[in-house]
């Protein structure tokens, strides 16, 4: 059973701690007590108000569901006190210098860093990419008004360019072009659509090499209680921790 320690207490927090079964949830911390302790006495876990209280801990994988804020404050602690990290808000890794302090702090204290695919599909197979070489990668985004946060009466393009440009703009809408650009080796380009006529996140993956040619497309599902959190997001944090200890890998 693996033993977790959850940093964010929010909407994927809850659906961590609903479907716990090959894991369970022992600690849990958030910058608002209230929802730690809240969520430990629905999983179980003990909530902790200290960082330093809840790091030090015994458990053996802490599960970031919090914000890139908290990767930045944090990831670099975890890794330091001999725990795997699993980081759902990837844009913080946009930062080329924070991504190669945390990587090094996992190598020196043999620690994982693992990523979840997140809100798209395709993340194993376009790791072929840093192999094969990649001649295109483009994610266009396509989201409501109402989950930017904006009023618009018809389909507009809001930003066009690289994933690290992207964050400076629209911060909370990054994770799966730095996911992307991780996997495949290379900064994705992307495009940011507002349109009133879809009520789903749409993610479109273009992707071109030597071995050929993909396009996938994602409309996800938005979470239960929080409109702006996608549910294959959370289900894929469930899957990868489902499969920490399973002997039999499924793809690369």
């Amino acid at each position: 059973m693996i033993r977790i320690g959850l940093i964010g207490c929010g909407n994927i927090g809850h659906i961590i701690a609903k479907y716990q079964d090959k894991f369970e949830i022992l600690a849990l911390f958030d910058i608002v007590p209230e929802k730690s302790r809240e969520l430990a006495e629905i999983s179980g876990g003990v909530a902790y108000d200290d960082f330093g209280a809840f790091i030090s801990s015994e458990f053996d994988i802490v599960v970031e569901a919090a914000s890139i804020k908290a990767v930045r404050l944090f990831g670099e602690l975890v890794l330091e006190h001999n725990k795997d990290l699993v980081i759902m808000s990837v844009g913080a890794l946009s930062d080329k210098a924070f991504l190669a302090l945390l990587t090094e702090t996992a190598r020196k204290n043999q620690r994982k860093i693992f990523i979840p695919s997140g809100a798209i599909m395709g993340l194993d197979n376009i790791k072929a990419g840093q192999i094969s070489g990649i001649d295109r990668l483009l994610l266009r985004t396509t989201k409501s008004p109402e989950s930017l946060g904006l009023e618009a009466t018809e389909r507009k393009l809001l930003f066009s360019g690289k994933s690290n440009e992207c964050i400076k703009e629209f911060p909370k809408n990054v994770n799966v072009s730095v996911a992307l650009g991780l996997a495949a080796g290379t900064d994705a380009d992307v495009e940011l659509w507002v349109d009133p006529g879809v009520d789903r996140n749409i993610h479109e993956i273009f992707i071109e090499g030597k071995f050929g040619d993909a396009y996938i497309k994602v409309r996800n599902v938005p979470s239960p209680d929080n409109a702006a959190t996608s549910y294959l997001a959370a289900l894929s944090i469930l899957t990868l921790l489902r499969n920490l200890e399973n002997p039999l890998v499924i793809g690369t």
